[in-house]
């Protein structure tokens, strides 16, 4: 490496270094409510072990989470309008304050048909904020440096929250699923009273972008025009085809991890390392990201991702199934440390909210897919998933390096 390239990616990681110590008080804010809400969250993880102990089939529960899935897509969507036309804040609200009445339901119903709506709407409510949390952290900030290191936060207190949540919700279960649904209703109604109260009276958007707001609007500007946008059409394909193959990793791989002979300890090993390294190195991967170019960053860490999961179907040894953890696992932090905050640079103005929507509906959708297919696969052919997940990586990475945004900023990186 030369002199000058390593003097320039030393400036890059000062420089997302000062943006991280900078970042302004929203980010910090929403970063605290989103660890709140993770570590309260036991019903997507508990809901199956919930109604079949109730006395339900195992393919009953799968129509609730079925349910769960159709529910997020549809609220990504609504959310994404709801952040352009009502407000982040009023989103976030309405949001959480529903849910949370929902979710304290849920243990007091007794017809399945009841559970599966009740679920199913608990889908829709619960991911309305989600585009707003993204767009208030998009509003926060005005470089690219900003942006990695606001979203790098928010990934890192939901990867806290979740590890919390983990073993919180493990434990709380063991004595009553009743009061595991009704404290996650409480830590949704902590969060949206942090919202109500610490983003109240916070600095307005930009007067230009609030008149571009109001303007697309008033046009009555929609997902139609959203997907008219081939770049996004692009970023949407590519976020189902690598979120279809991730999930992979709690579908496939323990069902390949037992028919190799290894033990439910072996795969938990497995999974504890995954979430070891995530915590520990994702807030740095950030930093190091940073010194590239968004699509460059994308294409590789696909490639990881998916081509480490590939291996994976087709190994059987410990030690091996661990090296590929940690390849698929740095593919995993370098595409979450970077893809949200890159497609805010593909966003017009206006739109933060229904661009963010639908990269959470696409993320649903390839999450939802993902056991349904990926099981049937592995079901009629376990090396036809793998060998799919591979050619997956291949699609996704050649989506990737076609994601420039219309014009770069001189402080995005160039390499």
């Amino acid at each position: 490496m030369s002199a000058t390239t390593s003097d320039r990616s030393n400036a890059d990681e000062q420089r997302f270094r000062d943006a991280l110590r900078g970042l302004p008080r929203r980010v910090w804010i929403i970063s605290l409510g989103n660890l709140v809400l993770q570590v309260g969250s036991f019903l997507p993880v508990f809901i199956v072990l919930y109604v079949t102990q109730r006395g339900h089939s195992v393919g009953a529960a799968g129509f609730v989470l079925g349910a769960s899935g159709l529910g997020r897509v549809l609220g990504n969507v609504i959310g994404g309008y709801l952040t352009d036309t009502i407000g982040r804040r009023w989103s976030i609200l309405l949001s959480v304050v529903v849910t949370a009445g929902l979710t304290a339901t849920v243990p007091f119903i007794g017809p399945l048909p009841l559970i599966i709506g009740v679920v199913g709407l608990i889908g829709v409510m619960s991911a309305i904020y989600r585009p707003a949390m993204a767009a208030v952290l998009v509003d926060s900030v005005t470089s690219p440096q900003q942006r990695l290191a606001a979203f790098g936060v928010l990934r890192f207190a939901q990867n806290i929250g979740s590890t919390l949540g983990g073993m919180l919700g493990g434990v709380v279960a063991t004595i009553s699923y009743t009061g595991l649904f009704l404290l996650e209703a409480a830590a949704l109604l902590v969060f949206g009273m942090i919202a109500a109260v610490l983003l109240r009276g916070d600095a307005a958007l930009p007067k230009a972008d609030a008149d571009t707001t109001e303007t697309a609007a008033g046009r009555g500007v929609g997902y139609r025009q959203v997907l008219s946008d081939r770049t996004l059409v692009r970023f949407l394909l590519m976020t189902v085809f690598s979120m279809f193959a991730y999930i992979q990793t709690s579908v496939g791989l323990p069902l390949h991890v037992n028919d190799v002979g290894l033990t439910p300890r072996d795969f938990g090993f497995l999974m504890a390392l995954n979430g070891l390294l995530v915590v520990l190195l994702e807030l740095p991967i950030t930093s190091v990201m940073s010194r590239y170019r968004p699509e460059h960053v994308l294409a590789i860490a696909n490639l990881l991702t998916c081509v480490g999961l590939a291996l994976s179907g087709f190994s059987s040894g410990m030690v091996l199934l661990a090296a590929l953890v940690v390849m698929w696992t740095f593919g995993e932090m370098a595409y979450s440390s970077i893809v949200q905050a890159h497609l805010a640079s593909l966003t017009p103005p206006g739109m933060v909210g229904r661009y963010q929507g639908a990269y959470g509906a696409a993320y649903a959708v390839g999450t939802g897919a993902g056991p349904v297919i990926g099981g049937a696969l592995y079901a009629f052919a376990p090396w036809l998933l793998w060998t799919l997940v591979g050619v997956l990586g291949l699609v996704c990475a050649q989506l990737s390096l076609r994601l420039r945004p219309p014009a770069a900023t001189a402080e995005e990186p160039s390499t």
